[in-house]
């Protein structure tokens, strides 16, 4: 019972890293080349209508319950654990750091279209980036998950 909690810390982790893999991937090939043709005031807000609600929010608090779940752990998976949460910890910083307030500046702000294109794709080329951590971060969160846990290692040794 005492690692149940860190296994359900690491499922949550790698359900939350899938569906914000999968939306990010989603969103950054549809819905975000649509707003190239349109003024950013008309953009949807994808931060306050979805993100908020699955990594603003969740997956923040998830990388660093994990970490610090990791941390506490003594399995053969706490290395990729650690991992995961650290790469995840680094995409969340860089979220905070360029890519939400990048993303309010535009909507917020009259700029002039070519600006606008310009911030746009920049964000966009970046935003691969993020992607490249997300899914590494979400595979390595993966592999911790498929290796045995302090629990199932107590119960081998008995």
């Amino acid at each position: 019972m005492r690692s149940s909690w860190k296994s359900i810390l690491l499922w949550l982790f790698v359900i939350n890293l899938g569906i914000a893999c999968g939306a990010g991937l989603y969103e950054a090939r549809v819905v975000i080349p649509q707003w190239a043709e349109i003024p950013p005031q008309s953009w949807p807000n994808t931060g306050l209508m979805f993100w908020v609600y699955v990594t603003t929010i969740p997956l923040t608090v998830l990388t660093v319950a994990n970490l610090i779940a990791a941390w506490m752990d003594s399995s053969p998976r706490r290395s990729w654990w650690l991992s995961a949460a650290g790469v995840i910890l680094l995409e969340r910083v860089a979220t905070f750091a360029y890519f939400i307030p990048t993303m309010v500046g535009l909507t917020s702000a009259e700029l002039p279209d070519a600006t606008v294109k310009a911030a746009l794709a920049q964000w966009l080329f970046f935003n691969h980036g993020r992607h490249v951590l997300s899914l590494t971060g979400w595979l390595l969160a993966l592999k911790a998950l498929s290796l045995p846990s302090e629990q199932v290692q107590t119960a081998q040794r008995s």
